[in-house]
């Protein structure tokens, strides 16, 4: 009896193999496929095999085997999409802005570089089901507050957990520079712009810091948390994102920046990027910028000046991408397509649009190796649209994977729309 369990062992797992071997393809043909690398394939045939890319091609110049595919999807008319990615976001670790107990992206006290967002996510979101009907399906989740923020991964938006959903975890650690000068008042009654009292004594507390860090970095007999979890900034594992607007804090901050050595660097926000090109594309700084759906932040600059900028900085050679950071920052990531669409409608060309919310945002946050872009050998994360996804009116996604695996499109806003639109 029990030769006959063994045997029966042997073959079950021998047919498994079998059927392992024998996985074929699943082909995308027909569809205008935006690659993510600024150009695109008017019909192509893409197929995935085993959560990779295998082919990348225009369908009209190579031969296709019907046979060699287990499916076929004719996409004509449709087009395909590398996954979306929005950076800076408080996506996952914040649910309801109203009630305190479902939001998780601030620790107390205001140096906090061993804060790590990945331990808080939550895959049970409902707000990340709903903003991955957009075609966003990566998000870059970072922690909020003080002087040093914490450390920011990036996920996936689909898995059973954070572990599960990790796409790069501690990417980087997020400080946020202070300002040199601020405009009293408020929004509706703007004041005079003011000198910030306080603004080189938190400088100071910052070159302290990593001062401490740097030397802890090179020789320590004492185990510190904080100071431990900054030496990657050092070597270049990590990087260091800088939150800043101001052309002469963003300038201070990459003085600073240089002083450590800290090959890393990114600058967020970047509302006077235009004004210090130069030493931007001297010192390779990316910029991760200030949502596009925005007044400007200064009140001489032009109106539309959040909408020209992407294109200017695209002209001027800045590697940038777009974010989603502000007010109700988690539930508008849905709409980081749609910047992407206005910077267009404002002289951005469409390809380079495309690429500033997925291979741009990939090359920055370190994972354009496996992300960002449809190539061969990269994971399968993208999505089928019936039309334009930078458009509104026409953003439809029918089909969406991450490494190769279908993802559930529905969400909260469609069970209630279902729920009552025959009521």
């Amino acid at each position: 009896m029990m030769n006959k369990t063994i045997i029966y062992i042997i073959l079950l797992f021998s047919t498994f193999n079998i059927k392992a071997q024998n996985n074929k393809p699943i082909l995308f043909l027909g569809a205008t496929t935006h690659i993510g690398n600024g150009k695109k394939i008017q019909n192509s045939a893409i197929s995935i095999l085993d959560g990779k890319i295998d082919i990348v091609a225009n369908a009209s110049m190579i031969r296709i085997d019907s046979t060699a595919f287990d499916t076929i999807f004719k996409l004509y008319d449709k087009h395909i999409y590398p996954g979306f990615i929005v950076p800076n976001t408080t996506l996952g670790i914040t649910e309801i802005d109203a009630v305190r107990a479902s939001n998780d992206y601030r620790e107390t006290g205001k140096i906090n570089p061993n804060v790590r967002a990945l331990i808080a996510y939550n895959t049970d979101s409902r707000i990340s089901k709903t903003v991955r009907s957009n075609g966003v399906l990566l998000a870059q989740v970072t922690p909020r507050g003080g002087l040093v923020s914490g450390q920011s991964s990036v996920m996936y938006l689909n898995g059973w957990n954070w572990e599960d959903a990790v796409c790069r975890s501690d990417d980087g650690i997020h400080i946020n520079w202070p300002i040199s000068y601020y405009q009293s008042g408020w929004w509706g009654e703007p004041g005079e712009v003011k000198k910030n009292k306080e603004y080189t004594d938190k400088k100071d507390e910052l070159y302290n810091l990593f001062k401490k860090a740097s030397s802890y970095n090179k020789k320590s007999q004492i185990f510190d948390l904080k100071l431990e979890s900054m030496k990657e900034l050092f070597d270049s594992k990590k990087t260091l994102y800088i939150h800043s607007d101001n052309a002469s804090d963003m300038l201070d901050a990459i003085n600073f920046a240089n002083y450590f050595k800290i090959k890393k660097i990114v600058i967020v926000g970047g509302e006077d990027a235009l004004k210090i090109v130069d030493v931007l594309k001297q010192n390779n700084i990316p910029i991760i910028l200030n949502r596009v759906h925005r007044l400007p932040e200064k009140e001489d600059s032009p109106i539309d000046a959040p909408f020209t900028q992407p294109a200017e900085l695209e002209k001027a050679g800045v590697l940038f991408c777009f974010s989603y950071s502000g007010d109700m920052e988690a539930m508008g990531s849905r709409n980081l397509p749609f910047t992407a669409g206005t910077a267009v409608a404002y002289g951005l060309d469409y390809e380079k649009a495309i690429s500033s919310i997925t291979l741009n945002t990939a090359k920055i946050l370190g994972i354009d190796h496996k992300c960002g872009s449809i190539e061969k050998g990269k994971e399968a994360t993208f999505f089928i649209s019936s039309g334009d996804a930078l458009d509104m009116r026409t953003n439809k996604i029918e089909k969406a994977y991450i490494k190769g695996n279908t993802i559930n499109l529905n969400n909260h806003q469609k069970d209630l729309f279902n729920k009552y639109s025959n009521k």
